[in-house]
């Protein structure tokens, strides 16, 4: 076993014992494969692969929505990068908006892990072949908040993202959403032929 093939396994190790290969400490839905994958690339790699994510997850939405972006947050070998949606999107088309991303991700190959159907607080959680992570939550007066997780990488410094929101660009504590949209705030029945009626 060379060197280098040691200190990955001794690395991955460790990740395991500390229960932070993954955004909710549990490894076991992943192979040591997937996460022997991982462990080439640093946490700002992750960061930066996370951001294309959601790049392609928000671009997948249309109507488009405003977002801002939310706190990056790192562990001890992994990374979560949020983003706020300023849109505010009517109880009404929640589950629309919910049913857009899910096909989103299953068309980007994308498992679906778990689906929270609570009526007030709805989630989708879904991750990628190796390891990464990517839910989609609603909270307090039904803001959506998007997040995307690393596996246990190599420990770097974090540059902030570099995608520019598409609306204000808020500091914490983010606001709750205040951006009305005909087609995401409106409490009207979902027009036949939408992009988000099906």
């Amino acid at each position: 076993m060379t060197k280098i093939r040691r200190a990955a396994l001794v690395a991955f190790a460790a990740c395991l014992a500390a229960s932070a290969c993954s955004a909710n400490g549990d490894t076991s839905g992943d192979t040591a494969g997937e996460h022997e994958k991982a462990m080439g690339m640093t946490m700002q790699e992750a960061a930066q692969r996370q951001d294309g994510m959601l790049d392609a997850t928000m671009n997948a939405i249309m109507p488009s929505l405003r977002w801002t972006h939310g706190a990056t947050t790192t562990g001890k070998c992994d990374v979560t990068r949020r983003r706020v949606v300023m849109t505010i999107v009517s109880e009404e088309r929640r589950g629309n908006l919910l049913g857009m991303v899910q096909r989103s991700w299953e068309k980007r190959g994308y498992a679906i892990k778990s689906v929270n159907r609570s009526r007030e607080f709805p989630a989708i959680f879904a991750a990628t072949d190796d390891g990464f992570g990517i839910s989609v939550s609603v909270g307090g007066e039904g803001q959506f908040t998007f997040s995307a997780d690393s596996p246990c990488v190599e420990k770097s410094e974090v540059a902030a993202p570099s995608a520019s929101p598409n609306g204000p660009d808020y500091d914490y504590p983010v606001p709750r959403p205040n951006v009305n949209d005909s087609f995401w705030s409106s409490s009207e029945p979902i027009p036949t032929g939408s992009p988000s009626g099906s």
